[in-house]
């Protein structure tokens, strides 16, 4: 029962309270102009920076300076307004959002036109053949003097009323009536708080999760730890189940009876302290706790005075649910009391930076469970018919293991009709049953995307272009968001011995730490290798990608005719290559002359079709999955391009070097076999005047040597290129080469590969990685001797990755004497023979080993300790090899076999007891084996 104290600092509270809602309510839609000013931002830093552009006239070298200065200014007010997110009036700014995202854009598309413009007409008169001659194009904006001055006045007159947001930053609203009824019901009944969570009495089913229940139960009332209150975080995905387990863990009989005081609270991202506290009181507060007076202390204090008094020396549960910001424990920290006699604090977040040190990560649904969960939802005690089974678990498959996602599917399917071929069309998704049940789960979804911090939410969007349940290469994507200028956040590694870290490191880190996208494969370390979307997660970013016109997913032919959902679109995403065939699709695509990204993400089609080479603006154009016999000549004009990847097996032309722009170039072939004695592919000597090149993957295509003086300093990664190209005045001109990729085709009629491609590597003092992959190797039965040693690599090396060599292993003492090398992968007998002896001073600094397809028959060492830093291992298809040593130095946490002879398997198995017993106080040691002929996962 609430004393009379406790109603008056309710009634306070609640005037408070909704007096500081009103002025913070906003709306959830959140513009792009972040992401569009940081855009300009490059354009106009490569426009001043390009050694190919020469800006005349005093005019133009004013006015760029003072564009540059107007946008980074408009850029440190924006970050300002992200970081004061919570007291913003968010409908006022939306709505600035968007002016000043469309200004960004028009005078973007205006500077882009203009340039191209010029360099058109420079290039004019100039022979096809010789066009790669222009290196310096004029550039004067005169032309642009009235879009400059409305942008200038534009950027002004917004950056006035953001700052106008930021200093008045809680604007007086009108006072509430003394006489106006908050409570509602006179006896204080009504449920005024949105962070209020009601329960049923009687206990519900919760189907799936009985692991993590029983394991979090168990940490609950642990009384080993009785001596300290203790904080657990639950942590997961939207809808993956968090406020269910929580839910039902409050409601056990045991857990509430083991508590004196029991609590649950839904916090969410805007709540506000108060109104926690009073949400808190009203279930754990006696008249009986009154212990002090709360008369001359504001309303905080006393409500926490009194929360304080109330769970004072009891043992006492508060569950806060939904908890999206660290300060809310930062601010409960001095409030929940610790008497050292066995409290709990749960929280449920989706933020596993907000999570406590004691967190567990709350997983997807096994197939079973699905299937369990849908099947309880749809027909509760009632039996599933047998003929609805089969397309029943389907279904839940569908569901990908959210149990949202199968909680209203099941909603929507207890409304329909229960037949075989309705349910047979769900489950092959030939209704809108999985897009209706993402329109229903959006708003629960939604606040993940709404709450990333404003470098996030671009590169968040961003995995929306690929396929839906599309397993993406870190790789690739990483590469697109450097060429889209996406911002990454300010890192710093403390850790400088971490080898190789790509740039966009933190960006994945944060997406996957804040649970908007799924990591898959892992490199040893932890570093993300391919990720993913889940569907309703993919479904929402497409959605809001198109209504911010970020980019506009294209897969059928109405979606390539729905103009106005094409319109002022930045980017294109085709999902269907073929629709480029049809003229109508073609024409609407072209027409779209704002894109600044042409992504072709479907299927590889293997028939060439017509490019849309009309979008002039592009910057972006990745046509790998569309096949062309030659280079399409008519991409050339496309002078902005930064980012280019197509497939064709014809000649590279010399004017690829008009592309000054250039900085992403890969190029694929559509057949990789070769014939005896074929002429070597060259790339046209041109391509060393293309200074802005920072990638160049090539298949199998041989570099020329540069003419005198050439230079490509800004070349970080060289891949799949031929052995040829490896020569001493090719690498010198290269001088800051981090990754380098040789790729060696072999004919029928080859006996072995050139290896010369080595000798001239040791001295490149920048490469950190290198692959040499030999195609088609072919071995004689006998091991012979090489004809030369292998060669002496850089000692820069940290990752070494080779393939088919066919080295016998003697060879490799220089490779585990390389000081820095930390990656090392051996597949498809890059090293042959029967017994590989590693001696003790090899290795040193060695932590991932992998060795796939083998014939190693016995793995020894001579000396202890070896390899003493390695933390992973990994053996595949190694068929022959009977035993491996654990002679290894106490960091080795995991070994993986796939597919390997079962004798080696027992092996470890049985020394594995071993390491656990001499390594008792670290972690066991992982031992992963699967076989194909035991694994049915791996058998399909």
């Amino acid at each position: 029962m609430q004393s009379l104290k406790l109603k008056l600092l309710i009634t306070e509270t609640k005037k408070q309270v909704k007096r500081r809602e009103r002025e913070r309510e906003r709306e959830r839609e959140r513009e792009m102009a972040y992401a569009a000013a940081i855009s300009l931002k490059n354009t106009i830093e490569r426009l001043s920076s390009s050694s190919h552009i020469s800006i005349v006239t005093k005019y133009s070298r004013r006015n760029i300076k003072l564009l540059y200065k107007e946008v980074l200014s408009l850029l440190v007010v924006l970050e300002e307004l992200d970081s004061n997110n919570n007291i913003i009036d968010r409908a006022r700014v939306d709505a600035l959002d968007g002016l000043i995202r469309e200004a960004v854009y028009r005078f973007e598309d205006a500077l882009d036109s203009h340039v191209s413009d010029q360099f058109i007409s420079q290039s004019e008169g100039i022979d096809a053949d010789k066009i790669h001659q222009l290196m310096l194009i004029s550039v004067d904006l005169k032309d642009l003097k009235e879009d400059i001055d409305f942008f200038i006045h534009t950027v002004n007159e917004m950056m006035k009323a953001y700052t106008s947001e930021l200093h008045d930053l809680l604007p007086v609203v009108e006072e509430e009536d003394e006489d106006e009824d908050v409570d509602g019901d006179a006896d204080g009944s009504d449920d005024f708080f949105d962070s209020r969570t009601e329960f049923v009495e009687n206990e519900t089913m919760m189907v799936g999760l009985s692991d993590l229940f029983v394991e979090i139960k168990e940490r609950l009332m642990d009384t080993s730890a009785e001596s300290e209150r203790v904080s657990l975080s639950l942590v997961g995905m939207a809808g993956i189940g968090k406020t269910a387990l929580a839910n039902k863990l409050y409601q056990d009989s045991s857990i509430s009876s083991h508590f004196e005081r029991c609590a649950f609270v839904t916090v969410g991202p805007e709540y506000v302290l108060e109104g926690v506290l009073v949400d808190i009181l009203e279930q754990v507060h006696d008249e009986a706790d009154e212990k002090m007076d709360v008369e001359g202390h504001d309303i905080l204090d006393g409500l926490e005075m009194m929360t304080y008094t109330s769970l004072k020396e009891r043992r006492y549960l508060i569950m806060l649910d939904d908890v999206w910001h660290p300060e809310i424990w930062d601010d409960l920290l001095s409030v929940f009391p610790d008497d050292n006699n066995g409290s709990r604090v749960l929280l449920t977040t989706r933020l596993l930076d907000i999570a406590s040190s004691n967190w567990c990560e709350i997983r997807f649904l096994d197939k079973k469970e699905s299937w369990d969960l849908l099947r309880h939802k749809v027909f509760g005690e009632m039996t599933c018919p047998h003929e609805l089974e089969k397309p029943g678990k389907k279904i839940a498959e569908n569901c990908e293991g959210l149990p949202l996602t199968i909680v209203t599917v099941a909603g929507i399917l207890s409304k329909a009709e229960r037949t075989t071929e309705y349910w047979n069309k769900v489950a092959e998704k030939q209704t809108s049953v999985f897009t209706e049940a993402y329109d229903q789960m959006f708003e629960v979804l939604y606040p993940s995307y709404n709450y990333l911090p404003q470098h996030l939410k671009a590169s968040f969007l961003y995995v929306g272009v690929f396929p839906q349940n599309c397993e993406i290469r870190s790789s690739t994507l990483t590469n697109l968001w450097s060429a889209e200028g996406f911002p990454d956040a300010k890192s710093e590694f403390v850790d400088e011995k971490s080898y190789v870290f790509s740039e966009h490191y933190t960006t994945f880190l944060e997406l996957t730490s804040k649970n908007v996208i799924m990591s898959h494969k892992e490199s040893y370390n932890r570093i993300m290798k391919t990720c993913s979307l889940h569907s309703p997660f993919w479904y929402m970013c497409n959605k809001e990608a198109r209504k911010n016109k970020f980019f506009y997913g294209v897969k059928s032919l109405e979606d390539s005719l729905a103009e106005g959902n094409m319109k002022n679109q930045r980017r294109l995403c085709i999902r269907n290559n073929v629709l480029f065939a049809i003229k109508d699709a073609y024409d609407s695509m072209e027409s779209i002359s704002t894109v600044r990204s042409l992504l072709c993400t479907g299927q590889y089609h293997q028939y060439p079709v017509p490019l849309c080479s009309g979008l002039r603006l592009l910057r972006v154009l990745d046509a790998l999955s569309i096949r062309f016999y030659e280079f399409p000549v008519e991409l050339l004009n496309l002078v902005q391009l930064a980012y280019l990847a197509v497939t064709f097996n014809g000649k590279v032309p010399p004017s690829i070097s008009r592309l000054w722009n250039l900085k992403w170039l890969i190029i694929n072939r559509h057949w990789s076999i070769i014939s005896h004695g074929a002429p070597l592919q060259y790339m046209p000597i041109e391509i060393w005047n293309m200074q802005e090149l920072k990638h160049l993957q090539v298949m199998g295509i041989t570099l020329f040597p540069p003419t005198e003086g050439s230079l490509l300093p800004n070349l970080l990664t060289l891949l799949d290129v031929s052995p040829q190209s490896c020569t001493k005045d090719v690498l010198d001109r290269i001088p800051n080469l981090d990754k380098l990729g040789i790729r060696i085709e072999l004919s029928v009629d080859d006996v072995e590969p050139a290896l010369s491609c080595f000798d001239h590597i040791s001295h490149l003092d920048e490469l950190r990685s290198l692959k040499c992959v030999v195609l088609n190797p072919i071995f004689k039965p006998d091991i012979v001797a090489p004809p030369a040693p292998l060669s002496i690599f850089s000692s820069s090396l940290q990752k070494l990755n080779l393939s088919g060599l066919g080295y016998p292993w003697e060879e490799m003492r220089n490779i585990s004497l390389l000081p820095n090398l930390r990656v090392l992968k051996l597949r498809c007998y890059a090293f042959r023979g029967p017994k590989w002896e590693v001696r003790g001073n090899g290795f040193r600094r060695l932590k991932f080993l992998l060795i796939e397809d083998t014939d190693l028959v016995h793995w020894t060492f001579r000396d202890n300790p070896c390899l003493y830093v390695l933390e992973s291992i990994s053996m595949k298809n190694c068929y022959k090899l009977e035993e491996i040593p654990l002679s290894f130095g106490r960091f080795l946490s995991k070994i993986e076999f796939v597919d390997c002879n079962p004798k080696v398997v027992a092996c470890a198995k049985m020394s594995k007891k071993y390491w656990d017993k001499r390594y008792y106080d670290t972690k066991p040691l992982d031992l992963d084996v699967h076989s194909s002929w035991d694994d049915k996962k791996l058998v399909s």
